[in-house]
This record gives C-alpha cells, sequence and structure tokens, in this order.
C-alpha cells in the first residue's frame, strides 16, 4: 500500500511540475510578443508611384500595408537595403515582401520585418515606381 502511494505522489508532483513549466513558457512567450511590438508603415500606390516618397522610422519591428489606389496594374513592394543591387531578387528583404500581389482597390500586408539603422530602397517593379528612401534612425 505504501509503494502504491508513493507512486501516486511522484505522478502527481510530476503532473503538477509540468503544468507549471508550461505555464511559464506561455507567460514567457506573451511577454516576449508584447516587447516585440509590431507597428504597421501604411503605403499607397498610383500610377507609377508610391504617395509617400520618403520615409524615416525608428529601428524595430514593422509589417508593410501596401494600398493600390488605381494604379492601373497589380502591385508589390521590394525592400533593400541601400548600397546593394535592387535589380537582384537576392538583395531583396523577402519579408518585406506583400504576402499577396494587391490588386486595384484592395490593400495586403508583408510579414514582420526587423528594421536596424541604416538606409533602405523601395519600391515596386511591377507598377514601375521610382526607387524611394527609408531611413532607419
Amino acid at each position: 500500500m505504501k509503494k502504491i502511494i508513493a507512486i501516486l505522489v511522484v505522478a502527481v508532483s510530476f503532473s503538477f511540475s509540468a503544468q507549471a513549466q508550461d505555464m511559464m513558457k506561455k507567460d514567457t512567450m506573451k511577454k516576449e510578443a508584447k516587447m516585440m511590438k509590431v507597428q504597421t508603415v501604411s503605403l499607397e500606390q498610383t500610377p507609377g508611384e508610391f504617395t509617400q516618397k520618403d520615409i524615416t522610422l525608428k529601428e524595430g519591428t514593422y509589417v508593410f500595408e501596401v494600398s493600390n489606389k488605381n494604379a492601373g496594374t497589380d502591385v508589390g513592394f521590394v525592400l533593400v537595403p541601400q548600397g546593394k543591387d535592387a535589380s537582384n531578387p537576392e538583395n531583396h528583404i523577402k519579408n518585406a515582401y506583400v504576402t499577396n500581389v494587391v490588386k486595384e482597390g484592395t490593400k495586403e500586408t508583408s510579414n514582420n520585418v526587423k528594421l536596424t539603422k541604416g538606409t533602405y530602397t523601395y519600391f515596386c517593379p511591377m507598377n514601375k515606381t521610382p526607387q524611394y528612401t527609408l531611413t532607419v534612425e
């Protein structure tokens, strides 16, 4: 009988320990998500251009939201560290691409993009926009 009680005590102890660890992991994940604070940068494209010409941001994590305001074609978004060949897709920040092409009258978003201090170039090859400057301070 004592062995059965001892086994039950050990089993219950392990169960409580596992639950406590799981709760601690969830709390840690929530705290990390709050600390990350993803901000949205809204951009609008019209025929051949972005309406936002140059952007200055602080270091952080961003989502790019791109609207197509009658551009006459589907649009997208490309972000490249300045000084890199923007025509080479290997230099593009892939997370900054919108997750779907932006059809007329709609908007789409990118994935999270962590930006560090520096200068970047953004443009849309589908709408043939000029290359604009995004500065991160």
